[in-house]
């Protein structure tokens, strides 16, 4: 049995699992809030009266005329009603709410947990790294908000977009691996160094492959080559002026390639983890990567195909972020289950 496993540490696990799930959600919403271009209505951060939204008209039109001052208002949606305002506050509010939630979730449980004496020494600092982490992740959050609150810019750098996303997945992945500590028996953990190395390759790429999702979502790189498997009838596109962070040409050119590059490789992953006969959960779910990976691909072609379509895109693009993660977290599960010490021989 792993050390960390025991009866008095199952409500911790599970107490982990529902954070885990409300940080996925709360990516999620971040996600939709891009995509409807709500990331900017809320001006100002205010942790405990910001909890409610404007509740009458006079508040409402405080909370609109602060927005007419930013340079996405008067850029991009000079043309809004007050209607309009509220459907894109909606999405911004509602995605700090959760964050809140998420803080009240954490919060109280964790000192039932202290009183109930149920965290072990050894779970400290997890517990100190997850509360950090999901502080700073609020802190990166506003950040970024507050960049895009001038006159000039008209949504804010994909750069900060991109941090502000892999700080969110790093923070539910140790989430995740802190919780399968606590869950996955240490007989079903099995020690195959050339699959661990491979798996850790494969993470790595796919956090590359993360980031260059942030980029096409934070410049709208789709809309620029809606088209598949061609980029705009070339396989090398033509009219690349920037840098590989910066063109979106480019950046969509490099998302597509590192896709089939990481399709390919879960492919031999899959093929070589069938070595293992050892862990009866890993042969279980070890096809779920392959699956993972080929649903987000079918779902990245339409995303890109119908990008110019704003009420497509929204929801697409919302399932092929949902799917990333799952597929993120899916390898992080896979890299747990051989990280055992000493090594079992394949058979």
């Amino acid at each position: 049995m792993n050390d960390l496993q025991t009866e008095r540490s199952k409500p911790v696990a599970i107490w982990l699992l529902i954070g885990i799930g409300m940080l996925m959600i709360q990516v999620v919403l971040g996600g939709i809030t891009r995509l409807t271009g709500s990331g900017l209505s809320i001006t100002e951060w205010a942790p405990i009266m910001g909890t409610l939204p404007p509740t009458n008209a006079q508040e409402w039109e405080v909370a609109f005329n602060k927005y007419k001052q930013i340079g996405q208002y008067k850029f991009i949606n000079s043309d809004f009603t007050l209607a309009d305002f509220k459907s894109i506050y909606f999405w911004e509010w509602f995605h700090r709410l959760w964050a809140r939630l998420i803080a009240v979730a954490f919060a109280i449980p964790f000192v039932i947990f202290i009183v109930q004496r149920r965290f072990r020494k050894d779970m400290v600092a997890p517990m100190l790294i997850l509360f950090v982490g999901g502080a700073l992740q609020g802190a990166i959050g506003w950040i970024m908000v507050k960049s895009g609150l001038n006159e000039n810019d008209i949504s804010v750098s994909h750069y900060r977009l991109a941090i502000h996303f892999i700080a969110a997945m790093a923070l539910i992945s140790y989430a995740v691996w802190f919780a399968l500590k606590l869950l996955i028996p240490g007989k079903e953990v099995v020690a195959h160094p050339s699959i661990r190395k491979f798996t850790t390759a494969l993470i790595i790429l796919l956090v590359i492959q993360l980031v260059y999702g942030a980029f096409m979502a934070g410049m709208k790189a789709g809309v620029v080559a809606p088209t598949w498997p061609s980029i705009n009838g070339d396989w090398i596109p033509q009219g690349i002026k920037g840098s590989v962070f910066n063109d979106p040409l480019l950046v969509q050119l490099i998302h597509r390639s590192l896709a089939y590059l990481i399709t390919f490789l879960i492919v031999v992953w899959w093929i070589k983890s069938r070595a293992i006969s050892t862990s009866v959960l890993f042969k279980r779910f070890r096809i779920l990567p392959l699956l993972l990976v080929i649903l987000q691909v079918i779902i990245g072609v339409f995303t890109v195909i119908y990008s110019p379509n704003r009420d497509q895109l929204l929801w697409l693009g919302t399932l092929h972020q949902f799917v990333a993660m799952l597929l993120l977290l899916c390898l992080i599960w896979m890299r747990f289950m051989v990280n055992g010490r000493s090594f079992v021989r394949a058979v």
